[in-house]
């Protein structure tokens, strides 16, 4: 067996239909412990999360607001995934599979708040004054240290896994979008040869601009991440997700097809499309709530890593930003996605069902409205953004997990490493990267869904508490 078909082995079981069902499982079970408050407190968690987007909380040194820890993880989370892995999930598993991913976001954002609340409660502050927290925390402070063990193995797979699904292959989405816009507007670039491979020229100045400005935001601190986040996540996802409602409001008439063809490709695929595709159920399954975890991560363990450095000192409210990014991550802006896509293939964008796309299918969809070009446009800067801001934050993520390791003094060295990596990245081919950075990223669950069950009541009745006041 080669490397790459033993990466693809282990991939495979990282996101494979045991792992999916007990992601989702663990959902099931701490949202029927918390009395479902992503349904019945639904209201309440919105008017306290974005409905207070613009009041001003003071955050002392070494911590930033709620909102800026709620957005650090956003960034995170809404990357190239919600465009180009959407339309992946789509294709190889059907319109049905949108309807999965909503499924799995419903459950996700009451793992989200779990994780969350656990980070805030058990976090700690570092030599340099920040709050640091996450699953290695709350493994070590709520599990016990003899737990340690498992908080390590968290931050190994962490801060390896950064490199690639927070780092090289986000990196290259933008390169490749890049050159693609810049050719359907017919400028040609020079090109160099590595190890055999032709690259632009563009790429390379792409990678060192992204690493530069990485490199701008990460050695400011906590601080500065909050701060530039609080200013992209909002404008990058308002962009996306109003150019997409003006093509669905162009696309109005199709809105009820496009619902009937969701509802009935999550039992039968072929049934929505009209013709025999070879997409089994299993398929439409596994690509929607496949796509629904990789997108807002809850479970996995990562954003509580932000979320963790917030003013907020009260673990439940902080919770509820948990609750929201799911929800506008998964339900909003996929959603858009799907939303958009669909409307491209009833107005004769070809789709080849069951076989993997990508973010040019959603260029040619947008293309149907705003012609090819400006759709070009549109999806390459939604693009670049999404990718730009899931560096920032998996570029803290890794040092968090490196820090828990090693401790403070080797911070720098790994910022240096992850900054050089974006221009390798930029000029890389990552079909293997891509690969070991999913398979990473998908282990990393399990030790922070083993924390999350064994902290549930804690959780619980912290819950229970609150809102036996408000």
């Amino acid at each position: 067996m080669s490397l790459s078909e033993f990466v693809k082995y282990l991939k495979d079981i990282a996101w494979g239909p045991y792992m999916l069902t007990l992601l989702v499982c663990t959902g099931v079970f701490l949202s029927y412990r918390v009395g479902f408050i992503q349904l019945t407190k639904f209201r309440y968690i919105m008017k306290n999360t974005i409905g207070k987007i613009f009041e001003k909380k003071q955050a002392d040194e070494g911590e930033i607001s709620p909102f800026q820890a709620m957005t650090t993880a956003l960034a995170a989370t809404v990357g190239t995934g919600n465009i180009a892995g959407v339309t992946g999930a789509i294709a190889i598993g059907g319109p049905g599979a949108v309807f999965w991913m909503w499924l799995s976001a419903f459950f996700g954002m009451v793992t989200k708040y779990t994780e969350v609340v656990l980070a805030v409660k058990y976090r700690e502050k570092n030599e340099q004054g920040e709050w640091v927290g996450g699953p290695m925390y709350y493994i070590k402070n709520g599990l016990g240290p003899k737990f340690k063990w498992l908080a390590s193995l968290f931050c190994v797979l962490g801060a390896l896994a950064a490199f690639g699904i927070g780092n090289m292959t986000q990196i290259n989405t933008i390169a490749s979008s890049m050159n693609t816009l810049f050719k359907s507007f017919g400028f040609t670039s020079g090109t160099f040869t590595v190890l055999g491979e032709v690259i632009p020229f563009t790429s390379l100045i792409i990678g060192v601009i992204a690493a530069l400005l990485v490199a701008l935001v990460l050695f400011g601190g906590i601080k500065r991440i909050g701060s530039v986040t609080e200013m992209l996540v909002p404008f990058m996802a308002l962009l996306y997700v109003v150019t997409a409602i003006i093509l669905i409001i162009f696309n109005i008439h199709l809105i009820d097809d496009i619902f009937i063809m969701i509802i009935k490709g999550a039992f039968n695929a072929d049934a929505a499309l009209g013709g025999i595709f070879g997409i089994t159920i299993m398929k439409t399954i596994r690509n929607g709530i496949g796509r629904g975890v990789f997108s807002n991560e809850a479970g996995l363990g990562s954003a509580p890593m932000a979320h963790a450095s917030t003013s907020e000192t009260n673990p439940i409210k902080q919770g509820f930003y948990g609750v929201f990014e799911v929800f506008m991550d998964t339900i909003v802006v996929c959603s858009m996605t799907s939303f958009v896509l669909l409307c491209g293939y009833l107005n004769g964008v070809t789709i080849t069902w069951g076989q993997s796309a990508g973010a040019e299918l959603i260029s040619l969809s947008m293309g149907t409205v705003y012609g090819n070009q400006i759709g070009s446009l549109i999806i390459a800067i939604c693009i670049s953004l999404f990718a730009l801001s899931t560096l920032l934050s998996w570029s803290l993520y890794g040092t968090r997990c490196c820090e828990f390791l090693f401790g403070t003094r080797f911070n720098v060295i790994y910022q240096v490493i992850f900054i050089i990596f974006i221009v390798v990245g930029a000029c890389a081919k990552l079909d293997l990267v891509w690969d070991i950075a999913d398979t990473l990223n998908g282990f990393m669950a399990i030790p922070n869904l083993i924390a999350l069950l064994g902290l549930s009541n804690i959780v619980v009745n912290a819950t229970k508490e609150y809102f036996k006041h408000n």
